[in-house]
């Protein structure tokens, strides 16, 4: 982040405006609308005194000369400066402002694209209501009764989420303040006689590891959680998407390494709902798909705790597409079967001899360490040495990489890529549509967005 955004209180403060033109009107237009007291100089008026004191100045001459002199005379007098256009001559940058009262909107590209800075500006305007801010005062009348009524921090989120999203948000939007306040207030009066805190698990898709392939619903619920239960396998992008105080608990297992057992994450996250905590429990991928998401609702419904449960893009759709695969094409595979590498043990075995069927595509999950067991497998069931496969590493994210080859050649694959020492989680995929994996030495053919 090149610059740390501040709103800054400039009710009663003075503010200096040097240049004239319609530039540095709406500069000084855009003071007063926040209460400040506007000082406007023309350049060659412009003297160290006349800065003194202020909060704040801004410097339109359209001038280079003229910028530079009065940016000087505002350092001098030791006042943090704006020069229109020059973001080299800046102590800090006027950001595109959506205004709506209470709720003001500051979209920054630090002075590289103020052109992108005002078309963001416009869609943000397009898509946010002109009554937001009639909610914002709605929300502030109540705050000091709530905070004073509602000790329990997740319980009074609660409460707010309702009032901003329930009856009481929509009469404010449509207007009817009145109306709006009676709902609150209705609100309050329930909340005077609830005891218990009503807990609630998500079970929620974190996706293939590309932040932007979140569901609308799971970016929503990472804003919401008290407490976020969260795989090893989730990246850091995707956590950044959370609330910033929400609780933060890696509870990840991964093969080879010490990590939570399975019932471990089923009690805690019984204990957490009873305590009346809001969690979402993210999994990478989707959580019905290799991600054991049913065991933990089943530890829920037998505690008899509210859950609900948020798919997300799976590791074989996400990765498939972001290396250029078509897990099914008309004309080479009519079929599509996800496959665990490795299984719990006593679990039923896959049928081999149905999988190697051409025209059937495969998309091995935590097939890395089994990579040998699986080819002998296939071959044994019937499927060709020379059958394409692509293992498709960190799919979706920056650092993906794809490696291509032949089934007899599969478990050679796995072994170079492991021997570099910083592999990541990988997909494997066999069949004729592995055929199509964009590799580092080929064109991409397909990104995912």
């Amino acid at each position: 982040m090149k610059h740390l955004p501040l709103f800054f209180d400039l009710a009663g403060r003075r503010v200096v405006v040097v240049g004239e033109g319609a530039k540095a009107q709406g500069r000084a237009d855009l003071a007063r609308s926040a209460g400040a007291e506007v000082i406007r100089l023309a350049p060659a008026e412009a003297r160290v005194e006349d800065f003194r004191g202020a909060s704040a100045a801004f410097v339109v001459t359209g001038d280079l000369d003229g910028d530079t002199a009065a940016q000087r005379l505002a350092r001098e007098a030791g006042v943090p400066v704006n020069v229109a256009d020059r973001p080299a001559l800046c102590d800090f940058i006027l950001p595109a402002i959506v205004d709506r009262g209470e709720v003001v909107l500051a979209i920054s590209t630090g002075g590289a694209s103020p052109t992108l800075a005002t078309i963001l500006r416009g869609r943000i305007e397009a898509a946010l209501p002109q009554q937001l801010g009639a909610l914002a005062r709605l929300a502030a009348t109540f705050r000091s009764q709530v905070n004073a009524l509602i000790v329990d921090p997740a319980r009074r989120r609660a409460f707010f989420r309702r009032l901003v999203e329930g009856p009481a948000g929509r009469l404010a939007m449509q207007g009817d303040e009145a109306g709006a306040r009676r709902a609150v207030l209705g609100d309050l009066d329930a909340a005077r006689s609830h005891q218990a805190a009503e807990g609630i698990a998500h079970i929620v898709g974190a996706g293939p590891g590309d932040p932007d392939l979140l569901t609308l619903r799971a970016a929503q619920l990472l804003q919401e959680a008290d407490a976020i239960l969260h795989d090893d396998l989730v990246p850091p992008a995707v956590l950044a998407r959370a609330r910033r105080d929400a609780e933060f608990v890696s509870v990840g297992k991964r093969k080879g390494r010490p990590g939570w057992a399975q019932a471990d994450i089923d009690a805690e996250l019984v204990r957490r709902v009873s305590a009346g905590q809001t969690v979402v429990r993210l999994k990478a991928g989707d959580p019905f798909i290799f991600g054991r998401g049913g065991e933990e609702v089943d530890a829920l419904r037998a505690a008899g705790l509210a859950y609900t449960i948020v798919p997300g893009i799976t590791a074989a759709l996400g990765c498939a597409a972001s290396a250029g695969i078509p897990l099914t094409h008309r004309r080479i595979a009519s079929a599509v079967t996800f496959v665990s590498g490795h299984s719990a043990t006593g679990a039923k075995q896959p049928a081999w001899a149905a999988l190697a069927a051409e025209g059937h595509t495969l998309a091995i999950y935590m097939g890395a360490s089994e990579a040998a067991s699986v080819r002998d497998r296939l071959l044994d069931a019937g499927s060709p040495p020379n059958l394409p496969v692509a293992i498709v590493e960190n799919g979706t994210r920056p650092d993906q990489r794809v490696s291509s080859g032949r089934l007899s050649d599969m478990a050679r694959l796995v072994a170079s890529r492991s021997q570099r020492g910083d592999a990541g989680p990988s997909l494997i995929v066999v069949g004729d549509v592995a055929a199509y994996a964009a590799t580092a030495d080929q064109p991409q053919l397909a990104q995912v967005s």
